[in-house]
């Protein structure tokens, strides 16, 4: 007969560190949850810090910032904020990157709600903190239909501009394609190129948490549905482009890509 070992009672620290690694283990644990919260409302109010501090600054310094550099900047910004903390996220800092996450399964739908909401407090805290600094109105920072075009134009421009960023991210975390974080310039790149061609006439949000913030700090919400169902349409055409190109989502790669690495729920072992 083998006598049993003896498992040596664990000390204080010992125990602690055992708690802290069980957490991290378990992407269930709620207690960590706030992290990936925290890490959108503070990635979408740099990012809305940018996007509408461009607008609101040019307003105030007339001729001093161009319209190349208010649109590249916020592409700079998603660059650095997706490199400095997208594996602890995902980097989302859009509602309609988080659906189109959750439609393509590799973000688990129950979390959805909190990081919309938290990229809409991101925003709105920006706009508050630029129109506090700055002194000027929140809505200069926004994004409206230009003059002499329609709502419908603009809502047009948003669906395609969003459609082709949702499939940039998306291809850039698949499994076939997936680059890690050098897809923070893929990502980064493709938002200067649609803000430099399409933003005369909708202003190239592809974000309705970039355009709510100003338009609610400023209470003027003029066409904001272009900016809501537009890219909420174009980020759902974006996920059946993903279907067509590369199938069923839900793998490791795209999980990882769009849930960050606390955490991270596979559905399927092996999809894109």
């Amino acid at each position: 007969m083998v006598a049993l070992q003896e498992v040596p009672e664990l000390g204080p620290i010992a125990r602690y560190e055992q708690e802290v690694v069980d957490r991290i283990t378990d992407f269930n644990d709620p207690r960590q949850e706030w992290r990936r919260l925290f890490s959108e409302l503070l990635g979408t109010f740099f990012l809305v810090l940018v996007a509408a501090g461009g607008g609101m600054m040019g307003h105030a310094f007339p001729g001093v910032i161009s319209r190349t550099a208010a649109v590249v900047a916020p592409a700079l910004m998603v660059m650095a904020i997706i490199l400095f903390m997208g594996k602890v996220s995902g980097a989302h800092l859009n509602p309609a990157v988080s659906i189109a996450f959750a439609l393509r399964q590799d973000f688990p739908w129950w979390r959805v709600p909190g990081y919309i909401v938290m990229q809409l407090a991101g925003a709105t805290l920006a706009a508050l903190f630029l129109r506090s600094v700055i002194n000027v109105s929140a809505m200069y920072g926004s994004n409206y239909p230009a003059h002499g075009y329609s709502n419908m134009a603009a809502f047009w421009m948003e669906l395609i501009l969003t459609m082709g960023l949702v499939s940039v991210i998306l291809g850039t975390a698949s499994g076939a394609q997936n680059i890690g974080i050098i897809g923070a310039f893929g990502v980064g790149g493709y938002i200067a190129l649609a803000g430099l061609w399409g933003s005369p006439i909708s202003g190239a949000s592809m974000n309705p948490a970039r355009t709510f913030g100003p338009d609610l700090v400023s209470r003027t919400f003029t066409g904001y549905w272009v900016y809501i169902a537009g890219p909420v349409a174009g980020a759902a055409l974006a996920v059946v482009i993903a279907f067509v190109l590369r199938g069923r989502g839900g793998g490791k790669a795209g999980s990882g890509a769009a849930q960050g690495d606390i955490f991270t729920e596979v559905y399927k072992e092996g999809q894109s």
